[in-house]
Parts: C-alpha cells; sequence; structure tokens
C-alpha cells in the first residue's frame, strides 16, 4: 500500500488535517494496523517538499494547534496517474513458501512438515477472515473476500506441491 499515494487521494476529496487523514485511512484502508501518526506527518512534510501538498497556516483549537493540508496540482497530476494505472499481477513467480519447501528439501529436512504446518496457519486465518466477512461492515467484507481467493489459492498450491513432493526433491538435490 502506497501511504503517499493514498494521503493525495484522501486530499483530493476535501482539505485535511493529519489526524483527519490518519482516521479515515485506518477507517478504510488499514484494517488492524494503524498508521502511525508520525508516518502521517512525515509523510506530509515530504509531499509539502515536493510540491504535492500544501500545508496551511497553524489553526488553533482544542489541543495542539493543527496544519489544514491541500493537494496540489502537481499532487492530483501524479495521484491520478497511480490511480489509473493497473497493478501488477500477482503472484511473483516465486514466493516464500516455495522458498521455504525448496530449501527445506535441498537441506534433507521434513518439507512435508512445513507444508502441514502452513496448510494450519492458513486454514486459522481462513476461519478468521470467514467470521469477519460474515458479521463485519462491507469494506471489511470485500477484504477479507479478497484474502480468502489468496489463501485458497496457497492451499491449492500446498496440496500440488505435497502431490509433488518426491519429484521436487528430486529436482532441487541434484
Amino acid at each position: 500500500m502506497s501511504v503517499p499515494l493514498t494521503l493525495l487521494g484522501l486530499l483530493e476529496r476535501e482539505p485535511s488535517h493529519g489526524y483527519d487523514l490518519k482516521r479515515d485511512y485506518d477507517a478504510f484502508f488499514n484494517r488492524g494496523k494503524p498508521l502511525p501518526y508520525g508516518q502521517v506527518y512525515t509523510t506530509l512534510g515530504r509531499l509539502a517538499r515536493d510540491g504535492k501538498v500544501i500545508a496551511g497556516e497553524a489553526e488553533p483549537g482544542v489541543g495542539p494547534e493543527r496544519k489544514r493540508y491541500v493537494i496540489t496540482e502537481a499532487g492530483a497530476t501524479e495521484f491520478e496517474a497511480w490511480l489509473t494505472e493497473p497493478v501488477a499481477p500477482e503472484p511473483n513467480l516465486q514466493t516464500v513458501l516455495f522458498t521455504k519447501v525448496v530449501l527445506a528439501l535441498m537441506l534433507g529436512r521434513d518439507a512435508q512438515q512445513y507444508l502441514d504446518t502452513q496448510r494450519a496457519a492458513h486454514l486459522q486465518r481462513m476461519h478468521e477472515l470467514t467470521r469477519l466477512r460474515r458479521t463485519g461492515p462491507i469494506i471489511d467484507a470485500l477484504l477479507a473476500d479478497h484474502g480468502l481467493f489468496h489463501l485458497e489459492a496457497d492451499l491449492r498450491w500446498i496440496e500440488l506441491t505435497a502431490a509433488r513432493m518426491d519429484t521436487l526433491a528430486a529436482a532441487v538435490r541434484t
């Protein structure tokens, strides 16, 4: 996830204080892992330095003074280019799962045990996401669906790899 581009998108919607940007980012994009305030303000500082946002004058209010940030033409142009550019299709051809299995086989370790452990972890996460999909708001449900589809693909790969373990072991031990 690109924090700077996401913040630019939120600013395109309306000028905002850093506090409001963090709140909206956490509410919509970072489920379960809040964006640190320090990262918000550091990112806004870099965006201002690069001419993509303008920080307004400090405004008095309850608590510390706040600055309202506004997206610039350069920021809007960069955001629009990012928004319309397709995301690189996943998956990468070499994943951590694959690497661990091959290394286990190369080193004469029990790759099947690793696959079994990984399968159990995937199933546990799938149960959590299924619960979230059933009980959460639409944003959580759609994110849960996305995660479930990826986990299902991983599980299919785990089963296929387990079925081809002997052939793979022979290929990596040569």
